[in-house]
C-alpha cells in the first residue's frame, strides 16, 4: 500500500528537482519550505520588487538564511553575493521545481460547506490549480450552483473526471462513503487526491493520497497553548491534558 501522509507529515519519497538540476533530489521538508518561498515571492512581485537578499527572503519566509540557501541549492539556484536573487526568475524556478508550471485542474467531490468554501476560494488559481468541477450525491444540491459551477451528480463522477480532465481531486466527504469514492476516482486514473475525510484512506502504490485532520491541528494547538500557559509544569500536566483533550474527540 502507499504510504499516506497527514497535513503534519512530509510527502513520502523526494521531488524531484527541475532541468537545472535533474540529478538531484529535493528532501521532502526542503520541499515544504520551497513552497514558502514561493509565496514571499509571488509577494515581492506584486510589490513591483526585482531583486531580494537571501537574509530577505528567508525573514519573509519565517527560516534561516542558511537553510534558505541550501533549500535553493536543490532547484539550482544560486544568489549573487553582493546582489541577491532576481525576484521573477526565482519564482519561475520554484513554481517549475514544484511542478506548478503543468496543467493542474481539480474536482471536488463533496458540496458541502467545506466543499462550497474550497470551490469559491479565489487563491488556487493563482497558484496554478483549475477547479474545473464540484460533485455531490444529494439531489437537493446537484445542479445547484457554486461559484461559476454547476454541481454534477457524484454517481456520473468517471464521466465528469473524463470530460473535464481532471488530473486531481479533493475528497470533502463523510467518513462512512470516503473510501468508496477514492476507490471510485483511483480507478478512473486520478493519482493525485487530498482527503479532508475524518478517516484513514488506503489508496495503491503510484498514488499520492495527503489527508489533512483539522481537529489533530487543533489538538496540537491546545497541547503547545497549555505548555506556554505552564512553562514551569515541565510538560507533564500539559501532556495530559493534551491526552485528555484527544480522549474527548
Amino acid at each position: 500500500m502507499e504510504q499516506i501522509v497527514t497535513s503534519l507529515d512530509p510527502a513520502p519519497g523526494a521531488l524531484a528537482a527541475g532541468a537545472g538540476a535533474a540529478a538531484k533530489q529535493i528532501p521532502p521538508a526542503a520541499v515544504a519550505r520551497l513552497t514558502l518561498y514561493l509565496r514571499a515571492l509571488t509577494t515581492l512581485l506584486s510589490e513591483g520588487v526585482d531583486r531580494v537578499s537571501s537574509e530577505s527572503l528567508a525573514e519573509a519566509s519565517g527560516v534561516s538564511s542558511s537553510t534558505l540557501r541550501k533549500d535553493l541549492s536543490y532547484v539550482g539556484s544560486y544568489g549573487t553575493r553582493g546582489v541577491g536573487y532576481e525576484v521573477q526568475y526565482l519564482n519561475q524556478h520554484i513554481a517549475a521545481a514544484l511542478g506548478l508550471t503543468r496543467d493542474w485542474k481539480v474536482a471536488i467531490v463533496g458540496a458541502g460547506n467545506l466543499g462550497k468554501a474550497l470551490a469559491r476560494y479565489g487563491g488556487f488559481e493563482s497558484r496554478g490549480f483549475d477547479i474545473v468541477a464540484i460533485l455531490d450525491a444529494d439531489q437537493m444540491v446537484i445542479g445547484s450552483e457554486v461559484g461559476w459551477l454547476r454541481v454534477s451528480d457524484a454517481a456520473d463522477l468517471e464521466a465528469v473526471l473524463h470530460r473535464t480532465g481532471a488530473n486531481m481531486v479533493v475528497l470533502a466527504l463523510p467518513a462512512a462513503v470516503a473510501q468508496s469514492v477514492c476507490d471510485r476516482v483511483v480507478a478512473a486514473g486520478v493519482r493525485s487526491i487530498l482527503s479532508f475525510a475524518p478517516v484513514m484512506l488506503q489508496v495503491p502504490d503510484g498514488v499520492n493520497l495527503r489527508k489533512v485532520d483539522m481537529a489533530t491541528e487543533l489538538q496540537i494547538l491546545a497541547y503547545h497553548a497549555q505548555r506556554a500557559q505552564d512553562p514551569d509544569d515541565g510538560g507533564g500536566a500539559a501532556a495530559g491534558d493534551a491526552q485528555g483533550l484527544v480522549s474527548r474527540f
